[in-house]
C-alpha cells in the first residue's frame, strides 16, 4: 500500500470512529430549568403532583445539568388540562362575581337616593295642640314640661306654646339645635296651626285638633 492510500485509509477511520460516537448531551440553561419549574408548579396547582413529589422534582430541576435530566421530570407527567373548557370556566365565574358586586352597588346607590320615609310629615306623629283653657305649653326633655320629649338633640327646656287669642304662637327657649315651622328656624314667637310641621331638634311632629 502506498504511503498516501495508507494516509486516506487513516483518515477515514478516524471520520467513521467521530460519526459513531454518539452527540454529547445539552447543557441546560437557566432559561430552561425556569421553565421546567413553572411546570412543575402549574402541575402541582392543578392537583398532579403530591407536595414530596413537587418538592423532590423542583430539587432536581435545580440542580440539572443536561438537558436529559430536565425532560426525565416531565416524561411521566400525564398530559396537561386542556384549558378551552377550563378557561371559559374560570372567566364566567369571574364575571358573575363582577356581575353581583354590580348589582349591590347599585341597589346601595338606588337606597342612597331613595328618600328617608322616616322624615316625611306623613309619617310623623302628630303632637295635640292644647285644648281648653291652658295659655302655656311647654316641650322639653325636663320633667316638669308638660311634653317632655326623651332625645338628646332636645334641651331641656326647648321651646313653648303660648295661646294668642283663638290660636297658638310658638316660640323657641333658646333651644341648643333650634325649633322649626315648617322646616324654617323660628327666631321669634310665630303663629301655628293644625297641619304645620315642626321640629324641636330632631324630634318633628305635625301639629293637629286644638281649639
Amino acid at each position: 500500500m502506498r504511503p498516501a492510500d495508507a494516509a486516506d485509509t487513516s483518515t477515514m477511520g478516524r471520520l467513521q470512529d467521530r460519526a459513531g460516537t454518539p452527540p454529547l448531551p445539552l447543557r441546560a440553561s437557566d432559561a430552561e430549568r425556569e421553565q421546567v419549574v413553572g411546570q412543575l408548579r402549574e402541575r402541582f396547582a392543578e392537583g398532579r403532583l403530591t407536595q414530596d413529589s413537587f418538592v423532590h422534582r423542583i430539587d432536581a430541576a435545580l440542580r440539572a445539568r443536561e438537558r436529559p435530566e430536565l425532560d426525565e421530570l416531565l416524561a411521566d407527567m400525564p398530559a396537561r388540562r386542556r384549558l378551552a373548557g377550563f378557561l371559559p370556566d374560570l372567566l364566567a365565574g369571574v364575571a358573575a362575581r363582577w356581575q353581583a358586586a354590580a348589582r349591590r352597588a347599585a341597589a346601595r346607590r338606588a337606597t342612597a337616593r331613595r328618600p328617608d320615609t322616616r322624615w316625611q310629615p306623613a309619617q310623623w306623629p302628630a303632637l295635640l295642640l292644647p285644648a281648653g283653657r291652658e295659655i302655656l305649653f311647654t316641650i322639653g326633655r325636663d320633667t316638669d314640661c308638660d311634653l317632655v320629649l326623651a332625645d338628646l338633640t332636645v334641651s331641656r327646656r326647648h321651646a313653648r306654646l303660648e295661646r294668642d287669642g283663638a290660636g297658638w304662637l310658638l316660640a323657641d327657649l333658646g333651644s341648643t339645635n333650634g325649633t322649626r315651622l315648617n322646616g324654617w328656624r323660628v327666631s321669634s314667637p310665630v303663629p301655628v296651626r293644625p297641619g304645620d310641621q315642626v321640629s324641636f331638634g330632631t324630634a318633628s311632629f305635625v301639629l293637629a285638633g286644638g281649639r
